[in-house]
This record gives structure tokens, C-alpha cells and sequence, in this order.
């Protein structure tokens, strides 16, 4: 999809979010966003917000020199999810269907986003997960159980740190019925907002039980032209894609592949887009 002038503003926030993360300075915080409102100005609408956002982010930790400004926030991320996870691994062993019940906790799980909300709260977290069950959900919930089934290979994209301790939920169910050696985990090659990278997965510990790479890229979302070889290669070759998030979905919803997104709808540019309401569940 294309960059809409809607999301001008919310690339901006992230830019100051970022810079209020790494420095304390009010003077900083004026240069990163004068120079980001710079670069914006002369920025081609027709590229994805993701390849808009990297370029932003890319620029950002040029000018502070971290290499990681999300860090300590993706830290506290794992922490409280993996808190979380033995209470809904429950959940799903007792469902009637654990893979969707897997599925929805996986999406709600998709609320640790700090590109759609800079000030997520441990509650924030609990209260998606809480709903999961509740909230309104649009989803093709038969086809993706079918498409699981008959799946030979599965590449499974991953999007946030925190988050991806609930993917493990679902994934545990995928290699169910795939077996674990025909699924492949996908991260983010290098940081970018609070997207999860090989440090997040052993962290959480899901390198245990499937395959997990790296896609080469630190745009937050899949730009296939920007992503490693290796990574274009399983791309092509899987049975089956299932995509987390909105950057996924920005970046590939357009891609005529075999493909699955699971993500909850932060922004009026997507719930344009998709015709459903912002905080929708989607499975498509």
C-alpha cells in the first residue's frame, strides 16, 4: 500500500518518541524532529509507510548514535508477556479449538506495538489479552484451518518483541500439525521501533522448538526487495505465509502468495483500507 498523508503524523510522533526514549534534552528532541519534518517534505508517497518509517528511523539512530533505541522497552516487553504466557497457554489447552484460540491470542498480542502507540502500559497489554475473546473479530477462521493442514512448509513473519511471546502460542499449535522442522520463524535483521530481532527470540525462547532467521531487512514490515536473498528464497518457496501485523500487512498485502494476516487495526488509514473498525481483530 501507499503512504497516505494521515500517516505523516504518526511517523513524526514515532520520531520524537524515539528521541525522547534515548535523550533527556529538549534541544535534541527539536534537531531529530526538524530534521525528520525536513526529510518528510521531499518523502515519495508512493512507497509503504514502512519503507518511509525506516528511512526515518534510520536517520534517527544516525543522529543519536544508539543503534537500539527501543532496547530497554523491548526488555520490559518480553518480561511482562512471558509473564502472561503460561496463564493463556491454559487457556488454549483447555479450548475447544486450541489453534484458534491460539490465533486470537496471537493477534491480541499484536496491541505491543509502540510504532501505533508510544505509551503502551503493562495494562494496555493485559486488557487486549483479556478481550481477546470478546473484542470484535473478522477473521476467515475455517480457510487459515484448512491452509494449516495441508501446509508443507509454513513461514511464520513475526512482528514486535513482547508479542512474540504469544506468536510461540500459536506456532506450538502450527508444528501440531506441520511438524516443527517444516516451520520457519521470521524476525526483523536489524532494530527498528520495538520490532523483535534474534535478541527477542532467544529471550523468549522460541528458537527451542522451530527454525528461526532473520529477513535482513530493518524496515518494520517485509519489503521484499530490501530483504536477503536467503529470505526471498523461503519466501518463495513456502506453502503457506502467515504475516503478523500491520507493517506486514502494509508491505505485502498486495503480494499474490499464499498469505495470512494477523493483526489488530490501530489506524483509520487501515480500517479505511480493510473497512473495519479501529481495535477490529483480523485474520485475512
Amino acid at each position: 500500500m501507499k503512504t497516505s498523508l494521515d500517516c505523516i503524523p504518526c511517523l513524526l510522533r514515532q520520531s520524537l518518541d524515539a528521541a525522547r526514549l534515548v535523550s533527556s534534552s529538549p534541544s535534541v528532541h527539536e534537531q531529530i524532529v526538524r530534521d525528520v519534518l525536513h526529510w518528510t517534505a521531499e518523502m515519495d508517497l508512493n512507497q509503504s509507510p514502512p519503507a518511509i518509517a525506516q528511512r526515518i528511523h534510520r536517520l534517527l539512530r544516525e543522529l543519536t548514535g544508539v543503534s537500539d533505541p527501543y532496547r530497554e522497552a523491548k526488555d520490559w516487553q518480553n518480561r511482562i508477556a512471558m509473564e502472561l504466557v503460561p496463564k493463556f497457554r491454559a487457556e488454549v489447552k483447555s479450548a475447544k479449538n486450541p489453534l484458534l484460540m491460539a490465533a486470537r491470542l496471537a493477534i491480541a498480542g499484536n496491541v505491543i506495538d509502540m510504532g501505533s502507540n508510544g505509551n503502551l502500559t503493562e495494562a494496555d497489554i493485559q486488557q487486549s489479552l483479556s478481550k481477546a475473546l470478546t473484542e470484535p473479530f473478522f477473521g476467515e477462521e475455517d480457510r487459515f484451518q484448512q491452509a494449516i493442514a495441508q501446509a508443507k512448509s509454513v513461514l511464520y513473519l513475526a512482528d514486535n518483541a513482547g508479542e512474540i511471546a504469544f506468536d510461540q502460542l500459536l506456532v506450538e499449535q502450527i508444528i501440531k500439525q506441520v511438524s516443527p522442522e517444516r516451520v520457519t520463524l521470521v524476525v526483523r535483521g536489524a532494530p527498528v521501533l520495538n520490532d523483535a530481532t534474534l535478541i527477542d527470540v532467544q529471550i523468549v525462547g522460541i528458537d527451542r522448538i522451530v527454525e528461526v532467521i532473520n529477513n535482513g531487512s530493518d524496515a518494520p514490515g517485509t519489503i521484499l526487495n530490501d530483504c536477503s536473498e536467503e529470505f526471498r528464497r523461503r519466501f518463495a518457496e513456502a506453502d503457506l505465509i502467515v504475516a503478523k501485523g500491520q507493517g506486514n500487512f502494509e508491505t505485502l498485502n498486495n503480494n499474490p502468495s499464499n498469505i495470512f494476516f494477523l493483526f489488530k487495526v490501530k489506524c483509520a488509514v487501515i480500517a479505511n483500507l480493510v473497512n473495519q473498525p479501529i481495535g477490529m481483530q483480523m485474520l485475512v
